[in-house]
């Protein structure tokens, strides 16, 4: 912990000292590059390109002293992409391609790897990455299911290696400064949290089952899920609605409020999960719910509530995703790298706000959301692996995050509420539900630790 606060307060020093008479600016690469001054040169391999791995290989590229040593993607056209994106930021350093992850973990000379492959590849990729003696930043969610979350923390234990989940806001200085500020009471006892996501997606139809493309890989797409038939429509985004690779919009959002709604509460497993909604909006193939609201009861009389609206982008206090925190007190808001604090009254008596124009957060932006709080979290990766720490959101901690929300989606697909053991987040006294606590998988493709 003390070497993890160390940095926090080197970092929120370096960017205060690049201010320029103002309490917000943006980065610049070389600011970035010079955060942290260690010297040990590390080798990152990027998987999953195609979107949010594209900007982030850029993120990795300007950090000091790291090289992104590989681009890896099932589909030929991303990697082509990427390339060029690193080559753009570093083009004395031209990156390794390979198609199959696999053999990018055989390599090394590779220290670390950042993933943002599918939700179906999070758990078992970072159990391979640990395996091989990698570094893992895997982004959110970590896991698929509960079980492989599990697993996900047993290999990071067992081979010693530094596991970061891409939970930004855990990086992210005036947000820190605002959840000590609630753990030393500013609001009084904190009993309850309201967060939410709001969205204007559109209806989703897969075409019949036809060729596969001849830019993809599709087994290789596939991996540890079970193998079906090419149907376009799935790659390379709207998987996120269909369970047999993705989480819905539980996980691919909320799992970023709800990170910080646990922060704050200081709670890890719930006692009792409860989600309604469907898909409401539209009658398509979406077999995700596009409106939710999903309830958790912690020990110690505390509750937090996540609500979604995947298809009626109306805000909510304003802004498309956020969170309140109620209090005893008073209340304290915040969507980003800031918080205003309230009293109970509803008026504003505080207000801090970053110091990074770019840490706020555009909330439908998926590639890169909060380049400033990218920049901090993959910084704050690299400082735990040269010094053997572990990170602001350390593996752990991802999976206490995430649990939570697959709970719910195990919730809603069984239609009822579930008990929770609040020691390990197991479900109590219902096999239907406990049935969804791990995954079938593709013959060969089974994680183990």
């Amino acid at each position: 912990m003390g070497k993890r606060r160390d940095f926090i307060k080197k970092v929120a020093a370096g960017i205060a000292g690049i201010a320029f008479g103002s309490t917000a600016f943006s980065f610049s690469a070389k600011s970035y590059r010079n955060i942290i001054g260690a010297n040990e040169r590390l080798h990152v391999a990027i998987i999953g390109v195609n979107g949010r791995g594209n900007g982030m290989g850029r993120n990795f590229a300007r950090q000091k002293n790291t090289e992104v040593a590989y681009i890896c993607d099932v589909d030929e056209r991303a990697i082509a992409k990427a390339v060029k994106t690193i080559m753009s930021t570093t083009p004395e350093n031209p990156p390794k391609t390979e198609k199959d992850l696999r053999k990018v973990l055989e390599d090394k000379t590779v220290d670390a790897i950042y993933t943002a492959t599918p939700d179906h590849w999070h758990a078992p990729l970072t159990i391979m990455g640990c395996q091989a003696g990698k570094h893992v930043y895997v982004e959110k969610p970590l896991a698929h299911n509960p079980r492989e979350g599990e697993m996900a923390v047993e290999a990071a234990r067992k081979y010693n290696r530094v596991v970061q989940m891409g939970a930004q806001r855990r990086s992210a200085p005036v947000l820190t400064q605002g959840m000590e500020q609630l753990h030393k009471g500013i609001i009084g006892r904190v009993y309850f949290a309201k967060t939410w996501y709001t969205n204007t997606r559109k209806d989703n139809f897969l075409k019949p089952v036809g060729p596969v493309p001849s830019w993809l890989d599709w087994d290789l797409w596939q991996g540890p899920a079970p193998h079906v038939p090419y149907q376009e429509g799935l790659v390379h985004y709207n998987w996120h609605w269909f369970w047999n690779y993705g989480t819905g919009e539980t996980l691919n959002n909320g799992t970023h409020e709800v990170d910080v709604a646990r922060w704050g509460l200081g709670v890890d497993f719930p006692t009792h999960v409860t989600s309604v909604g469907g898909r409401y909006h539209y009658k398509d193939e979406w077999q995700t719910p596009d409106t939710q609201i999903v309830t958790m009861d912690f020990p110690g009389r505390v509750s937090l509530m996540w609500e979604s609206r995947s298809s009626n982008g109306r805000a909510i206090e304003g802004q498309y995703r956020g969170i309140i925190f109620y209090g005893e007190n008073g209340s304290l808001d915040t969507g980003g790298d800031s918080y205003k604090v309230y009293d109970n009254n509803g008026k504003l008596v505080k207000e801090v706000k970053s110091l990074m124009n770019e840490s706020e957060v555009q909330g439908r932006n998926i590639d890169t959301p909060s380049v400033g709080m990218d920049n901090l979290h993959i910084a704050d990766f690299l400082d735990a692996i040269r010094n053997n720490r572990r990170p602001n959101c350390d593996v752990e901690i991802g999976y206490k995050s995430v649990v939570g929300m697959l709970l719910s989606n195990i919730a809603w697909r069984v239609g009822r509420d579930l008990k929770i053991d609040p020691t390990n987040g197991h479900i109590i006294g219902d096999k239907e539900a406990q049935k969804l606590w791990g995954r079938d998988y593709e013959k060969g493709w089974e994680p183990k630790v």
